[in-house]
């Protein structure tokens, strides 16, 4: 049955959700970007979090062990360990009956600290003043290059060290607006992409995992992603990243990537 495309997913259930054609990833027409089904976990993970008076997500990872099918999926969440302040998490996320990404997070409960602090560092130029761009690296008309809108704060898209402002043309649920976590995810998972030193014919740079520090959960609809990538002399890359709003740096992300010619 089709889903219009107002949202990434559509929630069939608690832990159920039917994928749309807006998550479609550059890399393959079948397959997801990585950003949305990152966020879809993400999104549970937090709502596990919360309900425990642990409103701040230090750290989510992902290991996208196979290709995300543009298919209904599962999310699974399991509390590790809950203590006073601190608590672990983990999640699977399921196509049918085949795991293809595993997920850990570190959720903290808040407290307002009065602490003598500098000023922290700031995105290069703030989104309101710039102009959209259209996210270069597609796998069909409709895809994820239509979830998100873009606007460049610094250096030139897929040449080189790169900042982009990104913000959620359309929800990750139907009917829901997204989260801190949610918009993050959906964003960094971009890192390698947006500042790739690569040609996109000619080769492979894909992420097998992501990881994203927060040092607070970001305020407002738009994320800055300010990415460089490097790569090592054996088919194998690191794309990181400095994670701003428009009040500052939130935080940092780093993806592991495998470089192949195509």
């Amino acid at each position: 049955m089709p889903i219009p495309e107002s949202s990434a997913y559509v929630a069939l259930d608690a832990h159920n959700y039917e994928s749309t054609e807006l998550t479609r990833g550059p890399w393959d027409p079948g397959h997801q970007h990585g950003g949305p089904p990152v966020a879809l976990a993400g999104r549970e993970i937090a709502r596990a979090a919360a309900a425990l008076g642990m409103n701040h997500v230090a750290r989510l990872t992902a290991n996208l062990v196979r290709p995300v099918p543009l298919a209904p999926l599962r999310v699974e969440v399991d509390t590790d360990y809950a203590g006073r302040n601190v608590a672990h998490f983990s999640a699977r996320l399921w196509a049918a009956e085949r795991e293809v990404a595993r997920f850990t997070a570190v959720a903290q409960r808040e407290e307002a600290i009065e602490l003598p602090a500098p000023p922290p560092p700031q995105a290069p130029r703030l989104p309101e003043a710039l102009a959209s761009v259209v996210f270069p690296h597609r796998g069909g008309d409709v895809g994820y290059h239509q979830l998100v809108e873009l606007r460049v704060a610094e250096g030139t898209l897929t040449r080189g060290p790169c900042a982009v402002w990104f913000r959620m043309r359309h929800p990750l649920l139907a009917g829901e607006a997204p989260g801190a976590l949610e918009r993050v995810a959906v964003a960094a998972d971009s890192g390698n992409g947006i500042s790739a030193l690569l040609d996109f014919k000619r080769y492979l740079f894909l992420n097998s995992d992501l990881t994203i520090n927060l040092l607070r959960m970001p305020q407002g609809e738009w994320i800055c992603i300010d990415a460089r990538t490097l790569l090592g002399p054996s088919g194998g890359g690191l794309a990181e990243a400095q994670l701003f709003d428009a009040h500052g740096l939130v935080g940092r992300s780093t993806q592991s990537l495998l470089v192949r010619p195509r």
